[in-house]
């Protein structure tokens, strides 16, 4: 399509309105498919694996000048770092650094940072971002955001609030003071979770205090420590700014290892960085089939090995959360098992009505993996009162040297299981962790009416702040939780009648 226009002699002229206009109608289509074939040569596997070595090898870069442990935020963070130079996982969100929307998260703590930080005085926390950015909001803002809310809570007594550090460069003093506005309700938040921050403050010298590092600005010093102690937290930006295209940069892909389930085949960074040499060296046109027979071989090589094991979760001495490979009938007391399981393994448990053989008790939630699954969770929950409470109240096996142990299984261990041990957790353990016992919950009317009420009993509320402090146990002890808000809402939906 030409479009009209006239000169300042009068003259009509036509100019093209796009890009199909400057070539013959026929052809046009051939030229889009031209284009979308050249993007998707230079978006390749090859490609991609290239860059994320040239990334790595920044990181390493960094990791020898600060003599500092190297954190992935996962998931795109660990395909930059060597298993062997990899310390630990965090689990910071970029949208809860979105303009507009910043947050604290009470899901995701990485209380394990501080652990972490404690033993090595500090650490890097590496993570990337797509072609358009410098840095991910992950980086510039929710992990300040978590700093600054961590020194409020563990040093603002000692006079030590280190306050709000973004990267200036990215984060404009406008957003920066709107941030600022936020961070007394997202202290209140973290409060109300009544972390034992008391040990937490014990093992830490001073402050948290964020520095930014990208390739552009690859060596920031560190103010010294001489006045006032603080441990330094490093945010890596790995991948460097294209400004252009991939063409224009020798086939470099800006975060290479991001939204890798488009491209990835199954490949993960374990199996990237333990096959490197011959993945490199492959042709893109034999990798998906290399990294199919990679990911096989992943997957026997598991099923031959011990079960992971699974997570106890203090206060408590009983709940245990892990994937389905942790179930051993020689180990648990109770099963609960949010996923499909097959017959030979029903058949290690007893009949919920033979007494006479000792055996794990199973309850089986037949729900699917994923957002249908925590939908399903809704369906099924219900039934852990009545089958627990008997449980809890008596049982042969239980002593205080050998306490009843009891635990809850999902496909990762990190979803739907979190959301059924959170049940357990909130009816059936006090603030201290110990048990108590209800003598309700017969059916799902009963425990619908019962739950989210005070009740004489047992004299506590049930209340979204009430499942929140219960999450932070979970939280806190097993750092790779993610109930998906789905699962959540399947929890407050059991527990208040929702």
């Amino acid at each position: 399509m030409l479009l009209q226009s006239s000169n300042a002699d009068g003259a009509t002229t036509y100019s093209p309105t796009s890009t199909a206009s400057l070539v013959f109608p026929l052809a046009s289509q051939n030229f889009s498919k031209t284009l979308s074939a050249l993007k998707q040569s230079t978006l390749s596997i090859t490609n991609r694996l290239s860059s994320i070595h040239q990334d790595a090898l920044f990181v390493q870069q960094i990791a020898d000048h600060y003599k500092l442990p190297l954190v992935a935020n996962e998931r795109c963070g660990s395909w930059f770092i060597p298993p062997e130079s990899k310390v630990g996982s965090a689990y910071f969100k970029s949208t809860d650094g979105h303009q507009g929307q910043w947050s604290f998260s009470t899901r995701r703590l990485n209380l394990q940072i501080l652990e972490l930080v404690a033993d090595h005085e500090g650490c890097i926390i590496v993570d990337s971002t797509r072609r358009g950015k410098s840095m991910p909001d992950a980086l510039s803002k929710t992990v300040p955001i978590w700093c600054a809310v961590m020194n409020r809570l563990l040093f603002d007594d000692d006079g030590h609030d280190d306050g709000l550090n973004t990267p200036m460069t990215v984060v404009s003093r406008s957003e920066q003071s709107q941030i600022e506005s936020r961070l007394n309700a997202f202290v209140l938040d973290a409060k109300r979770l009544q972390l034992d921050t008391a040990s937490l403050r014990q093992r830490l010298l001073g402050p948290l205090r964020p520095f930014y590092v990208t390739p552009d600005y690859p060596f920031p010093d560190l103010p010294s420590q001489a006045e006032q102690p603080y441990h330094p937290i490093i945010c890596l930006t790995t991948s460097r700014r294209v400004h252009g295209t991939e063409n224009s940069e020798r086939n470099y892909i800006q975060g290479a290892g991001d939204d890798s389930e488009s491209w990835s085949h199954g490949l993960t960074p374990e199996l990237f960085w333990r096959h490197k040499d011959n993945l490199m060296s492959t042709t893109e046109a034999q990798l998906p089939s290399l990294i199919a027979s990679l990911v096989n071989s992943l997957e026997d090589a598991r099923m031959q090995s011990e079960s992971p094991a699974a997570t106890l979760i203090p206060p408590t001495s009983s709940i245990y959360i892990g994937s389905i490979g942790s179930i051993d009938s020689d180990t648990w007391d109770v099963v609960v098992c949010c996923n499909r399981i097959t017959p030979s393994v029903v058949s290690q448990f007893k009949d919920q009505n033979d007494s006479t053989k000792r055996k794990p008790r199973l309850l089986h939630l037949p729900v699917p993996q994923g957002k249908l699954g925590s939908r399903a969770l809704r369906t099924q929950l219900h039934l852990l009162a009545p089958f627990l409470q008997p449980v809890l109240r008596t049982n042969p096996n239980d002593t205080p040297a050998e306490p009843l142990k009891i635990l809850f299984t999902c496909p990762s261990g990190t979803d739907l299981a979190v959301g059924a041990a959170l049940v357990a957790l909130c009816l059936f353990f006090d603030d201290d962790g110990n048990r108590r016992h209800y003598s309700k919950f017969a059916n799902k009317h009963e425990a619908r009416q019962t739950h989210g009420k005070k009740s004489e009993g047992n004299g506590i509320t049930i209340d979204k702040l009430f499942i929140k402090r219960r999450l932070a146990w979970i939280s806190t002890a097993k750092p790779d939780a993610r109930p998906s808000r789905e699962t959540l809402q399947a929890v407050n939906t059991c527990l208040m009648g929702r």
